[in-house]
This record gives structure tokens, sequence and C-alpha cells, in this order.
């Protein structure tokens, strides 16, 4: 393990510290006075966890018990999000339990996923026996099942502008929950740093159940002009990655479950952990909006 600071105890490993959605939860506990350990898979990623607050650096990998070892040595709460569509999740999610329990980690805070019954939806299924792994180990724990994230919006804000039309590829009046991970990781800070959530299962959304038609008027007021919807017929493909076809699968199962099903849940819960309203999406696409303007300029 290579550190930018002597191991402390107390300390909070955030696993996946480097990323666009765990990346989030460093900050929110610095603020909170923790000491954070970010869990990284190359060294190169270290300098930007450390301008997030991060004290150290472990260097890791989820699939390697040694270096799992050494980053969970010291470590009194562990932050724990998979990445999206690991191949063989249950397991390494288990593992990981498993190493953090071996360590004497007290508290794992488990960012899992709304539903994670939904077994014809392996994102969702996978989570539920790592679930199981933590309330079988003894640990503290604190489950969060966020909605949908607004941040999956970004990556193709780019082209909804200059094209005037949002797709996906499912069905246009299939409605989701959805939620900010910037709340879900002030959730999660809160959880780490608190007692009031421990133990608890907390679905998380903003208020809300929208189909595309409501997403795309959302996204017409935040730009100005009239944004049509449309459902997209494409392969899935891990964006920047080489072809998976077990991703592509899962994804394409995803995609079909989506055509049929909506994806809900109660905005009461987050609310009242936050106390406060929740950010909403048209706040996030006018953020996009103020964005874009501002990298044309």
């Amino acid at each position: 393990m290579k550190t930018t600071a002597a191991s402390s105890s107390g300390a909070v490993l955030v696993v996946g510290s480097s990323g666009k959605f765990a990346g989030l939860v460093v900050p929110e506990l610095v603020k909170r006075g923790a000491r954070v350990r970010g869990l990284v898979r190359k060294s190169s990623e270290s300098d930007g966890v450390i301008d997030r607050g991060a004290a150290e650096i472990a260097v890791g990998d989820l699939t390697d018990s040694s270096s799992m070892e050494a980053a969970f040595e010291g470590i009194d709460s562990v932050f724990y999000i998979a990445p999206a569509f690991i191949q063989d999740e249950v397991n390494i999610g288990r593992a990981t339990v498993r190493a953090a329990k071996t360590a004497g980690v007290r508290r794992v805070v488990f960012s899992s996923v709304i539903h994670p019954i939904l077994s014809h939806l392996s994102n969702h299924s996978a989570k539920a026996p790592v679930e199981e792994e933590l309330l079988n180990s003894g640990m503290e724990y604190i489950f969060l099942h966020p909605a949908m994230f607004f941040q999956n919006f970004a990556s193709g804000w780019p082209n909804v502008v200059k094209s005037g039309t949002f797709a996906e590829p499912w069905s246009t009046e299939t409605r989701f929950s959805r939620v900010d991970f910037r709340d879900v990781a002030e959730v999660a800070a809160i959880a780490l740093t608190e007692d009031r959530l421990t133990y608890g299962t907390f679905e998380l959304c903003a208020p809300g159940h929208l189909n595309r038609w409501d997403v795309a008027s959302l996204m017409s007021e935040a730009i100005g002009k009239n944004i049509q919807v449309a459902k997209l017929h494409a392969t899935p493909k891990a964006s920047g990655e080489a072809p998976n076809d077990e991703r592509m699968s899962r994804m394409k199962a995803m995609f079909d479950w989506y055509d049929k099903h909506a994806l809900l849940g109660s905005a009461v819960t987050l609310q009242a952990i936050l106390e406060r309203e929740p950010r909403s999406l048209l706040s996030y696409f006018r953020e996009l909006a103020r964005k874009s303007l501002e990298d044309s300029n």
C-alpha cells in the first residue's frame, strides 16, 4: 500500500475514490472531519483523489486479496460501491466484506441499488448476496439503495444539445425515479461519521416519477429550446472499453426489462436524512447547460 501520510486509526476507506461516483464521497467525508484513505487501481489516479481531500492513498484491486488486506489495515469504516457491470460482482463483493471483517473494520456503508431483489436485472440482483454477507458479518452496516443517477445524463448531454433529441434504448413511456449522486454521497458521509443511520436500509430518490417525455420537457426548459424524444435502437457497448460480450448481454437484458417495467421509489427517506429538499433534475440540467455554455466560450 502506498500512502501520502502515515496510516492512522479511525480512517475511512473509500473504494473507487477516483471514480465519478465514489469520488464524490471523499469531500463530503472531509467536510465532516474524517480522515480518508482512497483506494485506487493505479498510482496515476492518486493526485486527483488527494485533490479531493484524501489524506492517504491505497493502490490495490478488489480481485487481489493481498492488496485489499493492505488497504484495510488500520481502517475503521468503509464505503463500498461495485464498479458498474463488473464481472463476478457477487464473489468480489463477498470477498471484500470478508476482508474488511478480517481486518477488524467496524462499519461498512454499501452503495447498493434500488430494489436489489429484482432477479431479472443482474446489476440489481448481484447486490443482494453482498448485503447478505454484510448482514452475517457482525459488522455495523448501512445499505444505500439509490435510484438511477442524474450523472448518467452527462455523457449524452452534448448530443442532446446538438441534435435536439433525447433517446434511450427502451420505451418512451417507462417511468423512473432518479437521484443526484451528490446527495447519495452526503448520505454516505453521514452514515460513515454518525450513528443515526447504522443498521438501516435507505431508498434514495429525488422527487418525481418521470418518463422520457417528462425528462425532455425539463431539458427543454434548461436549454431554452424544444427537445424531442425517441427510442434508440442500438447495440449496447461499454464506452471506451474493449467489447465485452457478457457485459453487453447484461445491458441488453436491462434495456429489455426497462422497456416493459418502471423503476420507482419514494423521495421521503432522502428528504428526511438530508433535512432538506434533494437536488432536482431540472437544477442538474441547468448545471449541464451552464457548463456547456462556458465550455463553448
